[in-house]
C-alpha cells in the first residue's frame, strides 16, 4: 500500500473554501517527481483511491501521468476529504479484492493518523519530524485481507519526501 499526502497547496488564492485550494508552484513540481520516483521504484499501483478536493485531485492527476496511468480510472471518493482513520479504513476495505497495490491520496491529519494506526503507534518519525509533509509517500506492507485492518498490522517499508529526491 502507498499513502500519499497531496502536494503543497496555495493559500493566497481566490478559492472560496479549503476544498477548492489549488496546488502552488512547488506542489505542481513535486507531484510528478513523486510519480516518477514511484515508477522508477516499480511501485505502480493497481488501484488509485483519492480525495476529489482540488489540491488532491491535481496531485493525483500529475502522479498518474508520471506513472502512465489513466486518471479517469481513479476512484474519487468525497469521504476521503479530511477523513479520520475509521473512514479511511472503510474506504480501503472497499477496494477491489483483486488488486495488490493501492495508492491512497488524501490529507492530514487523517493520513498521518492512518499511518500510525497501521504501522503501530510507536512508529518513529522520519528525519524532520513530520510523518507526512506535502507530497510524501509512505509504503507499507499490509495483510492480504483489507476488510478488517487491525492496529499495527502493517509494516512501514519506505518514506520518501520530495526534498529527498535527487534534483533533475
Amino acid at each position: 500500500m502507498l499513502i500519499l499526502r497531496h502536494a503543497k497547496s496555495a493559500w493566497d488564492t481566490p478559492a472560496e473554501t479549503d476544498y477548492d485550494r489549488p496546488l502552488n508552484g512547488r506542489g505542481k513540481r513535486d507531484a510528478p517527481r513523486m510519480g516518477a520516483w514511484l515508477l522508477a521504484q516499480e511501485l505502480v499501483p493497481d488501484h488509485v483511491l483519492a480525495s476529489p478536493a482540488r489540491r488532491a485531485r491535481q496531485t493525483t492527476r500529475r502522479v498518474c501521468k508520471a506513472l502512465g496511468l489513466d486518471p479517469e480510472r481513479v476512484d474519487w471518493q468525497e469521504r476521503i476529504y479530511l477523513a479520520g482513520v475509521p473512514t479511511l479504513l472503510d474506504a480501503l476495505a472497499g477496494c477491489p479484492t483483486d488488486v495488490t497495490r493501492v495508492l491512497l491520496v488524501g490529507h492530514n491529519p487523517g493520513l498521518e493518523e492512518l499511518l500510525e494506526y497501521l504501522g503501530g503507534f510507536d512508529l518513529p518519525p522520519p528525519p524532520g519530524g513530520k510523518r507526512l509533509p506535502t507530497a510524501t509517500v509512505a509504503r507499507l506492507v499490509l495483510p492480504d485481507d483489507w476488510s478488517h485492518l487491525a492496529a499495527g498490522c502493517g509494516e512501514l517499508l519506505t518514506w520518501m519526501r520530495p526534498r529527498d529526491l535527487p534534483e533533475d
